[in-house]
């Protein structure tokens, strides 16, 4: 397990700032953060990485003196209006930053132009040695893993990659079949959480459960050891649990870091 590559993700400790959230997975003992560069919703917290110099060079700073490295960055969208080219600023941020994984959303119902945005995004990040991945959910227009593995096909891209998250792996009912037929390079990082209950039929309380109530490695009903084993077996795994109850009872960020830290442990000592 020493090899394991373990990151905390922004959304598990959305409250903290950049250099409070590395400081956390320092005393936590995670390697990496990812940090989110573009809020996923308006209403959420938000703090300004791309915007502030001075925030960059506090959690610069802080990486530095805990030795905490970036894993990957969130979020970037791809919709019908995007033009690619406008994340430039946000890639060479990212980059500054030493993150080389990307998570991207796929917001467009037209996959001939989805596809050919997410290539041409493919092609500006090689530029800054970054990866993006194409994160499939339910609530988007790349709703499950085969839409995901079709769409990163077809941009025929080296450095695009899907994002499997065992959330929304669970939710769209993605299979196990199709993980074992994405090829090994397509995953350079997963997300790992656990999900309780049947899937709802409401897709804004699947939404609901996704950004607050996600449950830690084995809390859960999910199979995550089936999960882990469709993985590549070292994969570095970014824990994105958010769990809001937890926050409102007063358990501090660190402390939620280390109780995710802890439990993916556990699950991954069975697999």
């Amino acid at each position: 397990m020493t090899d394991r590559i373990f990151s905390l993700a922004a959304l598990t400790v959305l409250e903290l700032s950049p250099p409070d959230m590395v400081e956390a997975a320092a005393r936590a003992g995670y390697s990496h953060v990812g940090l989110r560069l573009v809020p996923a919703t308006e209403q959420e917290q938000h703090f300004p990485l791309v915007a502030d110099a001075d925030l960059r060079r506090q959690t610069q700073a802080r990486l530095r003196d805990t030795g905490i490295k970036v894993l990957d960055l969130e979020i970037l969208r791809l919709k019908p209006e995007t033009c690619v080219a406008d994340f430039e600023p946000i890639l060479a941020v990212g980059a500054e930053l030493g993150g080389t994984e990307l998570l991207v959303a796929g917001n467009d119902p037209d996959e001939a132009r989805l596809t050919e945005r997410f290539a041409a995004l493919c092609d500006l990040a090689a530029g800054y040695g970054i990866y993006p991945h194409l994160e499939f959910m339910p609530w988007t227009d790349v709703r499950d893993l085969s839409r995901a593995m079709r769409v990163v096909a077809n941009a025929d891209r080296s450095n695009g990659c899907v994002l499997v998250d065992a959330f929304h792996f669970n939710r769209s009912r993605s299979s196990l079949d199709d993980l074992a037929q994405l090829a090994p390079q397509r995953m350079r990082y997963a997300q790992l959480c656990d999900v309780a209950g049947p899937v709802p039929a409401d897709m804004d309380e699947i939404l609901r459960q996704a950004r607050n109530e996600r449950r830690f490695p084995g809390d859960g009903d999910a199979d995550l050891v089936s999960l882990l084993r469709g993985l590549p077996p070292t994969v570095p795994l970014s824990l994105e649990i958010p769990t809001r109850q937890l926050l409102e009872q007063g358990v501090s960020g660190e402390q939620r870091a280390r109780m995710a830290l802890e439990k993916a442990m556990a699950v991954l000592a069975i697999v």
